[in-house]
């Protein structure tokens, strides 16, 4: 599957979805980003069954605003709605892969757990 350029109104239903799902904030003029680009294309060419979402800041700037996005490329990895991973910089594709290889491990009870004791700490 190759990237998916999403929008606002697409966003939260794109990171809802069960499995898991990276998303690369970006913009056109940051050399980062297009540093980044072909590792990410690469990345999800041979990984079909994630999906790569791609937010472009300037055309989402009020969902870069809202996610709290200073700086980019940042990269946030989801699994079954759950962030997992949130991270500003482009990371080399070997980085990218051991990322994603993490993700794929997770386990999946725990992490729910985990996020269930801190939202009820934070009550």
């Amino acid at each position: 599957m190759a990237t998916k350029n999403i929008t606002t109104e697409e966003f939260e239903p794109t990171v809802s979805a069960e499995g898991i799902t990276l998303v690369d904030f970006w913009a056109d003029w940051c050399g980062p980003c297009k540093q980044f680009a072909p590792i990410y294309e690469r990345a999800s060419e041979a990984n079909p069954d994630i999906t790569f979402a791609k937010v472009d800041t300037e055309a989402e700037q009020g969902l870069a605003a809202q996610l709290q996005i200073s700086a980019i490329p940042t990269l946030m990895a989801f699994r079954d709605g759950i962030m997992v991973f949130n991270q500003a910089g482009a990371l080399p594709a070997k980085s990218l892969d051991q990322l994603l290889d993490a993700v794929k491990d997770l386990d999946m009870d725990e992490v729910r757990k985990q996020v269930a004791e801190n939202q009820a700490g934070q009550a």
